[in-house]
């Protein structure tokens, strides 16, 4: 009986701290719904009282907009590139590191996680002069270079060490059976890699697509992604709520579809880390 109560009680806590993490997405969500006017002269919750006055004309706005559907758009181009490469990437490397013998092997892996602690900042300004000099300042591929070089060496320290964890067995018995490298990688660590290697897709994914420092830098007017775009509008226009809301709001959507996407992926990988 005190198990069950226990039980209930750790429930009810758990959905009060999800209704209130929740409520500025429901905020914002109803803001986005609602006029100019309505929101300069109160607050989001008492279009709950008066569902009637909500309105799908600031999401009919901001998709005829021919800049913010623009900037949505290269913020699609920016993300999946960045992601894809850094995945393919580092589990190619990550593979090396953890089964493959080669001179200088473990001194490079050392190099690839000191990387892990320099500062984005840091390399801000000597990256921007090399994209100039080599004509990539200013392009979406820019961008996408600038976020897979600072996107390895943690996907690549997370990748291996979880690599190093498949049993040996498994890797001798194939190669007895004839199985090359590539094979192995292919048919037998990817398989098994599949719950750490989709919680680094999802991180690496939700990094990229809510940037804004990079992409502020790096990237053009005509290669500029959602982040930047609706913070041009917020530096333009102060209060212009009807853009912000609901531009806010599509740039959490493609987030939020893509974890749940992959959430029976990313707990497996937290399980799995969990238990090794």
């Amino acid at each position: 009986m005190v198990s069950v109560l226990r039980g209930g009680l750790v429930q009810i806590l758990l959905t009060v701290v999800a209704l209130i993490w929740l409520t500025p997405t429901a905020g914002l969500f109803i803001s986005s719904l609602r006029s100019t006017d309505d929101n300069a002269g109160s607050g989001w919750w008492t279009a709950l009282a008066h569902p009637g006055s909500l309105t799908l004309g600031n999401y009919s706005a901001i998709l005829g907009d021919g800049g913010m559907t623009q900037a949505f758009w290269n913020t699609v181009l920016i993300s999946v590139p960045a992601t894809v490469v850094v995945v393919i990437l580092a589990a190619l490397a990550a593979y090396a590191f953890a089964w493959l013998e080669f001179p200088g092997r473990d001194w490079v892996f050392l190099v690839v996680v000191a990387m892990l602690v320099v500062p984005v900042q840091i390399g801000l300004l000597p990256v921007a002069r090399l994209f100039g000099a080599v004509g990539l300042f200013g392009t979406t591929a820019g961008v996408v270079l600038f976020h897979v070089a600072y996107g390895l060496p943690f996907a690549i320290f997370l990748l291996r060490n979880y690599f190093a964890e498949i049993p040996r067995e498994m890797l001798e018995a194939a190669r007895m059976d004839g199985g090359s490298e590539w094979m192995i990688f292919r048919r037998l660590v990817l398989p098994v890699g599949r719950p750490a290697i989709a919680s680094l897709a999802i991180f690496q994914f939700l990094w990229v697509w809510n940037d804004m420092l990079v992409a502020l830098i790096f990237a053009d007017s005509g290669s500029q992604p959602l982040t930047v775009a609706l913070q041009s509008q917020m530096r333009q226009f102060g209060t212009n709520i009807d853009v912000l809301a609901p531009g806010a709001f599509l740039s959490l959507i493609v987030p939020l579809v893509v974890f749940f996407a992959f959430q029976r992926h990313f707990v497996e990988g937290v399980m799995a880390g969990s238990v090794k």
